[in-house]
């Protein structure tokens, strides 16, 4: 299924994306009780309501932890002449960063003048998790979704400050919904793209990712409980603003488009404060 949250007389609600359409779901609470909770006395209710006239919300807005994993597409790690990493390397993002569909990403020239997209497949943590064997790895996921890691690439580069260049405010747009596993059972096929004003700047697979989605799973789960909601950043393909000749950072004014095949598009404005 296709699962969403959507912002309806200012309040949070889920429905389910078929036809076209949004279906709204009878269920007292948000999508983190959903995942972690009884899901079974959820109802579809009245009407579908065509997506054009929804305003949809990250499809997770409480999780616990927001992991990135960086320089995990050969590609991307080629592009910057890095090594390949032995074992998946770790960063984290604040939940202020979330956004939803149409939102826009927002920064204040005085803080960062080199902002950049990363375009990504997003994992969604299904159950409580610690010390998970790879093969039983892909039972712990709930689902996904398509993200941007957004980064002040000053901040994190020239400065070194890698969690800070990572988490401004509005820089983890996801969704637009939520596709379950049991529609994507294998997440190491699928297509990853990112548009900026109509033109593709990436595309990759994540059969080229150095660890897949199983290996992050279980790696993970040996330093931390990995908790229902929790989103994993899987990494991003070759193509990134910063390593372009000349560099390309985003402007106030533009269109990032993040495609992941069998998700869907997570379309969003650029505005520098």
């Amino acid at each position: 299924m296709k699962i969403a949250q959507f912002i309806q007389d200012g309040r949070l609600g889920l429905g389910l994306v078929e036809e076209g359409g949004l279906a709204p779901l009878d269920f007292a609470g948000d999508m983190l009780d959903f995942i972690a909770g009884d899901r079974t006395a959820a109802r579809k209710t009245g009407r579908p309501i065509p997506l054009g006239q929804v305003r949809l919300a990250p499809p997770v807005t409480r999780p616990g932890k927001i992991i990135g994993i960086g320089l995990n597409y050969r590609d991307h790690a080629e592009e910057q002449n890095a090594k390949i990493p032995a074992e998946p390397r770790l960063f984290a993002k604040f939940a202020t960063t979330l956004i939803g569909p149409g939102d826009p990403i927002v920064w204040e020239r005085a803080v960062t003048g080199q902002v950049d997209f990363e375009a990504e497949l997003a994992v969604v943590i299904g159950r409580a998790v610690k010390n998970c064997p790879e093969d039983q790895a892909l039972a712990a996921v709930f689902g996904y979704a398509c993200a941007n890691d957004v980064s002040a690439r000053d901040i994190q580069l020239a400065k070194g400050e890698l969690v800070r260049g990572k988490s401004l405010d509005t820089f983890c747009p996801l969704g637009p919904w939520i596709v379950t596993t049991d529609e994507i059972p294998d997440p190491g096929a699928l297509t990853v793209r990112c548009r900026l004003n109509g033109a593709l700047m990436q595309e990759g697979t994540t059969a080229m990712l150095i660890f897949g989605i199983p290996a992050l799973v279980a790696f993970l789960s040996r330093s931390f409980t990995l908790l229902p909601g929790d989103v994993i950043l899987t990494g991003t393909p070759k193509g990134v603003g910063v390593f372009r000749n000349p560099p390309v950072f985003l402007k106030d004014g533009d269109e990032v488009v993040v495609e992941v095949e069998r998700i869907g598009r997570l379309v969003n404005t650029c505005r520098a404060a």
